[in-house]
């Protein structure tokens, strides 16, 4: 019953309830990022794999450089001094609110609030049968995985809390989730740099 339902109104009425009580800041946010990187848009869209394997598009505020994977190690391996984070951007890193966006995917469906954070394509093709149950739900905005180590924790690891995840979820885990997400947003713990792609991506590599 929850799964189904329930989950996915609180979905709907805290997404909106967020993005329309907040909407002075979160326009304030696209014009900073405006200023700061004239001319470019001040969101990043990124196809992800989602419920049943289907792909979206997820929306973020964007917090690098145009085209900034055409430099450096791409989108996903920066440390603290990559030159291709802006200066809105990091602070929007910092503090989280680059994810703000992905309540319009959580609106529209393609995610929920709590949930495994949504994969790569690429990475989705390097998955066994029981590594891919973790889209047995729609990813979400955090997780169990998130509040247990964010990205101090290789992939491997993640998707077996996504799994332990969906086979015990109830509304008293998603709400303390959501309370342990706040603690772990201002504790700006588990957040590492300049990791390798091996070291992430582990489950890539023992195939």
């Amino acid at each position: 019953m929850y799964r189904n339902f329930l989950k996915r109104i609180l979905d709907i009425v805290i997404s909106l309830g967020i993005l329309v009580f907040g909407l002075p800041i979160w326009l304030l946010i696209c014009i900073l990022i405006w200023l700061d990187s004239p001319g470019a848009s001040p969101f990043f869209v990124q196809e992800r794999v989602g419920l049943n394997g289907r792909t979206f598009n997820m929306i973020k505020f964007r917090s690098m450089i145009p085209d900034a994977y055409k430099y450096g190690r791409g989108l996903y391996f920066d440390g603290e001094d990559d030159w291709r984070i802006t200066r809105v951007g990091r602070f929007l890193r910092k503090t989280s609110l680059d994810e703000i966006p992905q309540l319009i995917n959580v609106l529209i469906g393609d995610m929920s609030l709590i949930g495994p954070r949504p994969m790569l394509p690429y990475q989705y093709e390097y998955l066994s049968d029981e590594q891919k149950r973790r889209f047995e739900v729609r990813p979400g905005i955090t997780g169990l995985a998130q509040v247990k180590g964010r990205n101090a924790i290789p992939w491997s690891l993640r998707i077996k809390l996504d799994i332990y995840y969906i086979d015990n979820l109830t509304f008293g885990m998603d709400c303390r989730l959501i309370l342990e997400t706040i603690a772990a947003v201002f504790s700006h713990k588990d957040i590492l740099h300049d990791q390798t792609q091996e070291e992430v991506e582990d489950f890539i590599h023992k195939i």
